[in-house]
């Protein structure tokens, strides 16, 4: 893979109109933000940089080849060439392409009831809500105090003699306060918060990739699991049947007291080789029943197997500059970029004048009865300025901190996109190699079943010992094994390249929104993103 350009991972030039595109379709819709980002023109430009997303990394492909070859194909099931095509768009419910109704039916059930899933979808709220807030603090602030208090008053407090009067005093006002985002110290915390909306947003695509991913990846494992039972099954009797014909050649004087007790050794060390494959069938099962929401004592009503998959034949495979617009950890890592330029814009702000505007009006009385009367109107306005001066020096620090903050950010970033690119390379070479396995599996498997057929039929007649025939049932069995393990191996890597590529998340339209908040037209999470070109003056 060809190496990242600092220079141009660091210019950020202006965001693509796909890519814009997909921000806008993944987005927060948020409409009191929405009204309160129609003030920001009046305020004046924002303090801190206008963040740019990173462009795409200058790499061509992901392995040295121009494009990925077809793999090879075997005469057994799962064995079926694979294609590549890069024209080919990845569908949301990618887990069709096995043709299973039952793993269809595990995956709306792990969508439905998954806890992981649902928590997930529980942060994505909670960060729209403070968004919400957030956006509120762009606009002033209302108030409605009342008050009545029986009072006595001495007029030897103004240096007075008399008899002290006692009164009630009733009062009612409206109280105004506004702080005009001069420098942008709060747009910049509204963007940073957009931006952590955002990344929760893409940390929901995450986990609903990861667990759709996981379940296809258990169902596999645990059908690899009983393919393996099977043949060990298979394997137990062939060689039961065989200790049968070492007795009878022991009878005849054909074959040693040795050659029989390592027969049953053989049976005896395969029969154990069962129960820890039935064990990790139990685990897996559990591992699945959690997945989809179910406890282990749960009746387990689906018991696929690999026949009951389809291979898939053709395969899309993204461009590396669509791949970090659709793996969902990129585009969060992204979203926290962006959080942490916000942040360093609120940082500058803070050690900047802050305004503050105040007004009330209302009524005081002596008497309810008069209250609201002219004579009782009462009002007041202020307008107060705060420049920080000397704070030992901690505005500026915090400051810094939001820098590197910032440069961390950045550099999780591109640690990101290169594990992507490594994940969907991994995946397309498993895919290869995992193929021609197959194939050299299956050959060996043919070769196994001959020799161990041929060798028992030899050693019925007496014209090879019985070490020849040891050797031909011990290849049997490792091939019989592998060959279990090299199918499986081919649908788990079909899966890792779905999850490599970022699961089509773009094409979903089953994300349900937050019934607490209606749907706008606009966004403040897009709109915050580009305040210098589509806000600001």
């Amino acid at each position: 893979m060809v190496g990242f350009s600092q220079a141009r991972w660091r210019s950020h030039p202006a965001v693509s109109a796909k890519r814009r595109e997909l921000a806008r379709q993944s987005g927060v819709f948020q409409p009191m933000a929405a009204v309160a980002l129609l003030l920001l023109p009046v305020f004046g430009c924002a303090v801190g940089s206008d963040f740019k997303p990173p462009p795409a990394p200058p790499v061509s492909g992901y392995t040295p080849e121009a494009k990925p070859v077809t793999t090879t194909s075997s005469d057994i099931g799962g064995g079926a060439a694979q294609k590549f095509d890069v024209s080919r768009d990845i569908p949301a419910e990618w887990w069709k392409i096995f043709h299973s109704k039952e793993l269809d039916g595990l995956l709306v059930e792990a969508l439905r009831a998954n806890p992981g899933l649902e928590a997930a979808q529980a942060a994505l709220w909670q960060a729209k809500e403070n968004l919400y807030a957030q956006a509120g603090k762009l606009l002033p602030t209302v108030d409605a105090n009342s008050s009545a208090e029986r009072q006595q008053f001495s007029p030897a407090e103004f240096g007075s003699s008399g008899a002290p009067s006692i009164f009630n005093l009733y009062q009612a006002a409206v109280n105004v306060s506004y702080a005009p985002d001069v420098f942008g110290g709060q747009r910049r915390q509204i963007e940073a918060t957009a931006a952590q909306a955002d990344y929760q947003r893409f940390e929901l695509e995450a986990t609903y990739l990861t667990l759709t991913s996981n379940v296809v990846t258990a169902v596999v494992q645990e059908a690899s699991l009983r393919g393996q039972i099977e043949a060990t099954l298979e394997i137990i009797k062939i060689e039961t049947d065989q200790l049968q014909v070492v007795r009878q050649q022991f009878d005849v004087g054909a074959a040693s007291r040795t050659d029989v007790l390592t027969q049953q050794s053989e049976v005896a060390t395969e029969q154990a080789t069962l129960p820890p494959l039935q064990k990790q069938l139990e685990q897996q099962r559990h591992v699945l029943l959690a997945l989809i929401g179910r406890f282990p004592n749960e009746t387990a009503r689906e018991h696929l197997t690999l026949a009951a998959l389809r291979l898939p034949t053709d395969l899309p495979v993204s461009l590396p500059s669509q791949l970090v617009e659709q793996r969902p950890d990129i585009r969060a890592a992204e979203a926290q970029m962006h959080q942490a330029s916000a942040q360093i814009g609120v940082a500058i702000a803070n050690r900047l004048p802050q305004f503050n505007l105040t007004g009330a009006y209302g009524t005081a009385a002596l008497t309810t009865a008069t209250m609201f009367s002219p004579a009782t109107i009462i009002w007041s306005a202020a307008a107060s300025g705060t420049q920080p001066i000397f704070h030992g020096f901690t505005l500026l620090h915090q400051q810094r901190a939001a820098e590197a903050g910032y440069e961390m950010a950045e550099a999780q970033y591109r640690n990101t996109v290169l594990q992507a690119f490594q994940n969907v390379a991994d995946a397309l070479r498993a895919l290869q190699l995992d193929a021609a396995t197959l194939k050299a599996q299956r050959a060996a498997l043919a070769a196994a079943s001959d020799t161990l057929n041929l060798g028992e039929g030899q050693y019925r007649l007496g014209a090879i010992a019985y070490l020849t025939l040891l050797n031909a049932q011990r290849s049997y069995q490792q091939a019989r094994l592998a060959v279990v393990q090299a199918q499986a191996a081919r649908y788990a890597d079909t899966a890792a390249l779905f999850q490599a590529l970022g699961g089509g998340w773009w094409n979903r339209s089953d994300v349900a929104p937050n019934p607490h908040s209606p749907d706008a037209v606009e966004t403040a999470a897009d709109a915050a993103s580009h305040p210098a070109t589509e806000l600001n003056p």
